[in-house]
């Protein structure tokens, strides 16, 4: 066979395997047909070839999301709804919608949530707790046991957490406070060094996923510090890495107006995409990543000017950044089959959208795809917006919704939550 014969069966061989990547079998494709897609998507802007289904609406502030293997739902509440903290949704007839809608759990608010070697999880301010879940039924079993517990504390309290594959979960403990001043958010305020707080919080512990009435003293392990408020936290299964997306701190201009102006201040830090490595540093509450100078920046409640870098070495980068403010609360590493090949093994990320972006608009409000190779531990392209809108208002102000949870459903479509309108939207690709 001469060259130019390989080379075009190698062309037409790259073009069906492409098509076949993006195509589903003839039971994928029935089960598409059933689905109540929403009319202009919800007013989702989507992709082309992608579509929504709300699967539920007005259900409570809902927060984080998992997905059984039947297709069962549970979503995390921030405030109780019926005096319970977990909702549990069920769709019965194959249409994408929930038929039936159920609350369950204590009467506390909570944020993180879930599925773990039969039991559910679930995360309230000062402890993870488990329910064990039973065969055929949509609600657990309502005994509760204790897995982690925490201090209390009064800003950036929401438990989150992820699990690996060798049984340990690692739960997100964000610091209460903006930047560790003595008077915290005071004009002025020096910093404490060092900072007390990262001795219980501003950082991620690590658990047995198994055991009970563990603390960060007991049984707990300090996996990471310096992480001022890591709510989107999941484990990379492909490679085996924990990522996290980092809240920057706030109120550079209202605190240091001799360092900041206000557009700065509305720009500046990043949001920071993180690797999370045991043992790693990143900065909090001694720095922050400024996206325009490229570098790490010592902040001013520690001798920073708005220019001077942190010392070389001593912090762990981020592996991308994000604008400022727009607080990511949702990641998600997609390993489905049902988007096409491109999606395959990338990150997505949720972002709450902002509040204090002042003079400029509110901004966030998203969800964006950051592509990763198979195995691939660094991103391998630049973000893009995956899902927008959530608004649905002038300047993003007053906004109608809140992205906040993301899951991969046992069919690869993705379900995305959100805290204000407490509506639960599944995305699915059709190709049309």
């Amino acid at each position: 066979m001469n060259k130019f014969l390989k080379s075009i069966y190698a062309l037409l061989a790259g073009f069906m395997l492409a098509g076949f990547s993006n195509c589903h079998s003839d039971a994928q494709q029935q089960a598409l047909s059933h689905l109540a897609f929403a009319p202009n998507n919800d007013q989702l802007k989507l992709p082309a070839g992608f579509h929504a289904v709300v699967v539920a609406a007005h259900i409570g502030a809902a927060r984080h999301i998992v997905v059984r293997d039947n297709g069962d739902i549970y979503v995390a509440l921030r405030a109780p709804h019926q005096g319970h903290a977990i909702a549990c949704l069920r769709d019965q007839n194959g249409d994408g919608k929930a038929d039936i809608i159920e609350y369950f759990g204590p009467n506390t608010r909570g944020d993180g949530i879930g599925i773990y070697k039969g039991y559910l999880y679930f995360g309230a301010d000062t402890a993870v707790m488990r329910f064990r879940l039973i065969e055929g039924q949509l609600l657990p079993d309502p005994h509760a046991q204790i897995i982690a517990r925490f201090p209390v504390q009064h800003e950036h309290e929401t438990k989150t957490f992820t699990f690996d594959n060798q049984g340990y979960m690692y739960v997100n403990v964000g610091a209460p406070s903006n930047a560790c001043q003595y008077e915290d958010r005071q004009k002025g305020s020096p910093g404490q060094n060092p900072c007390p707080l990262l001795e219980h919080y501003a950082g991620i512990w690590r658990f047995r996923a198994d055991v009970p009435d563990q603390t960060e003293e007991k049984g707990g392990m300090r996996y990471a510090t310096g992480l001022r408020n890591c709510v989107a936290l999941d484990w990379n299964p492909v490679n085996h890495q924990l990522y996290a997306a980092m809240n920057g701190r706030d109120q550079l201009y209202q605190l240091y107006p001799q360092y900041y102006n206000a557009q700065q201040s509305a720009e500046l830090p990043a949001e920071e995409f993180l690797l999370i490595r045991q043992g790693g540093n990143y900065g909090w509450p001694y720095t922050y990543y400024d996206p325009f100078q490229k570098k790490r920046i010592i902040a001013p409640e520690y001798g920073g000017d708005g220019k001077k870098a942190a010392p070389a070495n001593q912090y762990d980068p981020p592996i991308m950044a994000f604008p400022g403010h727009w607080a990511p609360l949702g990641l998600l590493f997609y390993t489905g089959n049902q988007f096409p090949s491109s999606y395959k093994y990338g990150a997505f990320i949720a972002f709450h959208g902002s509040w204090n972006r002042a003079p400029l608009p509110q901004a966030g409000f998203k969800v964006v795809f950051v592509p990763f190779k198979n195995g691939s531990r660094l991103p391998t392209g630049n973000y893009s917006v995956f899902a927008d809108n959530f608004t649905q208002s002038p300047n993003n102000q007053s906004p109608a919704h809140r992205p906040v949870g993301l899951a991969q459903g046992p069919d690869g479509s993705l379900y995305i939550t959100d805290d204000v309108g407490g509506s639960v939207w599944r995305i699915v690709y059709t190709g049309k």
